[in-house]
């Protein structure tokens, strides 16, 4: 057969034009050389003389590209129009070269190992829910031909059908009874016993055309309803409340499996040693160790103080510092509100007057009572009636004041130590890596000695519990503020031994709406018993 001058026949393909994926590519590697030279010479000649050289244009570059083929180190003759004072050496020029590239092959290969893993993800994905979809009903052809019935009420025909042995009225009774044990057709995967089991056929030579069988429910379920297709089950929802002596693990997969920052209390310096490692590649990893049961050198400081310009801020503070030395009974919670007054009071002193945490222990233990009450009637940025209230709680009941002052000291008394007044006196890098860590997918490890009745040697609990305090309302806050209501990325709470180590008295509304926040949270504690003793007004539920 003779093809046509001019025409191709269908099945061949035209040899000898360029790809356009070449052209393009081509192109942009053109495009990329000439942008490489133009921007080294006009950085090294910035580097060298202070000030971009004269004439260095884009437009100029690919005949300075001509002219560098020729003589690598002749600058001047690929830039005739620029004064030769103003243009770098060779040797500079090709170094910024160099580096550039390196970058940018960098970025190409960091942008297409992306690329991967995004289209990897969402492979994955698919092929996830059609799995889910295969285990749940199968595909829609499958499932309508495993859930046909073999019945007696069609009558014989000659026509094959799709899920039983070929029928016809020739046949005998005693050939048509075995016909349904023992098919030869492909059949579906075994249906149930209500679905299978065929009523007696009449013989055809008695009657041609058989007489229905009465339905049965069964049957007659199978035949006006379509099969019921189950649906995926969601994932299991990880348990939000541990109890055990064995936690190490637990909270070390928590922390390994979390997509985004993630706070930690703990008691254990293994679990730090176990995890750190892990986390430090995907963001910074900090430390608010103040009793230095780690073994490292790079421990992050904070002042209980900072944020307290706020009387709303110095009050929850307060509340979080004095939280592992609060009474029990009902009888002592006018001495409990009291020292709130009292320490909320001098936070909030301390914060406009940009006085230091140690101030705040002085105030504590008496020394200088009344100099809070002159801070806050004459600062402006004292919040109004501040002044009046710490004076009233001072000047009040005797008893109540004294057992309420006696109550702050307890709790700041762990400042008396060279090391925990050392890690309140933050400097401004530890104030940024505070406020960064969560935006920069990093992990905090708040670590502290286990106290098991912190009510008459609290330690450093109280400044493990604030801080801890502090990082939750912050995250909550952004929550609140944010369009969707909840932290992206989530704030995961590992929270280990949190009953010994920082008591918070949020935990138990962390557990029930949290995650609904972006706050995940995971407690882990040695028993209810001794969770029902630190939260014992409120129920953990996980």
């Amino acid at each position: 057969m003779t093809v046509a001058q001019g025409s191709r026949p269908p099945g061949e393909r035209g040899t000898g034009g360029v790809p356009d994926g070449l052209l393009v590519g081509a192109f942009a590697f053109l495009l990329g050389i000439t942008v490489l030279l133009w921007s080294a010479t006009g950085l090294a000649g910035f580097f060298t003389h202070g000030g971009w050289p004269e004439a260095v244009t884009l437009t100029r570059t690919p005949l300075a590209l001509r002219h560098l083929m020729s003589d690598p180190r002749d600058l001047s003759a690929a830039w005739p129009d620029t004064p030769p004072d103003e243009l770098s050496g060779y040797g500079l020029f090709w170094g910024i070269v160099i580096s550039e590239a390196l970058v940018a092959v960098v970025l190409l290969v960091f942008a297409l190992g992306t690329l991967t893993r995004w289209r990897r993800v969402r492979r994955d994905r698919r092929a996830q829910q059609d799995a889910a979809v295969r285990a749940g009903g199968g595909a829609p052809g499958h499932a309508e031909a495993a859930a046909t019935p073999v019945t007696a009420e069609a009558p014989p025909t000659a026509e094959p059908r799709p899920a039983g042995p070929r029928r016809t009225p020739t046949a005998t009774t005693s050939q048509q009874a075995p016909a349904p044990a023992a098919p030869t057709a492909p059949q579906p995967p075994t249906p149930t016993p209500t679905e299978t089991a065929p009523a007696a056929p009449a013989s055809p030579e008695s009657a041609p055309t058989p007489l229905p069988a009465p339905p049965t429910s069964s049957d007659a379920l199978t035949n006006n309803h379509p099969p019921h297709v189950p649906s995926p089950r969601p994932p299991a929802t990880p348990p939000r409340l541990v109890y055990g002596t064995d936690r190490r693990s637990t909270a070390a997969r928590a922390i390994l499996e979390a997509a985004g920052p993630v706070l930690v209390t703990t008691s254990d310096p293994e679990l730090w040693a176990d995890t750190k490692d892990s986390r430090a590649k995907l963001g910074p990893v900090h430390v608010f160790d103040p009793g230095h049961l780690l073994d490292t050198p790079d421990r992050l400081r904070w002042n209980p103080s900072a944020g307290c310009e706020s009387r709303a801020t110095a009050a929850a503070r307060a509340n979080a510092l004095l939280a592992p030395v609060r009474p029990l009974s009902a009888l002592d919670s006018l001495t409990a509100e009291t020292a709130e007054t009292l320490l909320g009071c001098w936070l909030h002193a301390a914060a406009v007057d940009g006085r230091p945490f140690r101030q705040v222990h002085r105030w504590a233990q008496g020394t200088s009572a009344h100099e809070p009450v002159r801070i806050l009637r004459t600062s402006p940025k004292a919040a109004a009636g501040s002044a009046g209230e710490l004076e009233s709680a001072l000047t009040g009941h005797p008893e109540r004041r004294d057992m309420a002052q006696e109550l702050t000291a307890r709790a700041l008394n762990a400042l008396s130590s060279v090391h925990i007044r050392d890690a309140c006196n933050p400097n401004r890098s530890d104030v940024l890596a505070l406020e960064s860590f969560a935006a920069e997918m990093g992990t905090l490890y708040v670590v502290g000695e286990a106290i098991e009745d912190p009510r008459t040697r609290p330690g450093a609990m109280p400044l493990l519990t604030a801080l801890t305090a502090h990082v939750v309302e912050r995250g909550r806050g952004v929550a609140e503020r944010s369009p969707s209501g909840r932290l992206d990325p989530p704030l995961t709470l590992v929270l280990d031994d949190v009953a010994a180590v920082a008591p918070l008295p949020l935990l138990p509304d962390l557990l029930e709406d949290g995650a609904e926040l972006g706050l995940p949270t995971l407690a882990l504690m040695r028993s209810e018993e001794q969770a029902r003793t630190r939260w014992p007004r409120r129920t953990l539920t996980g």
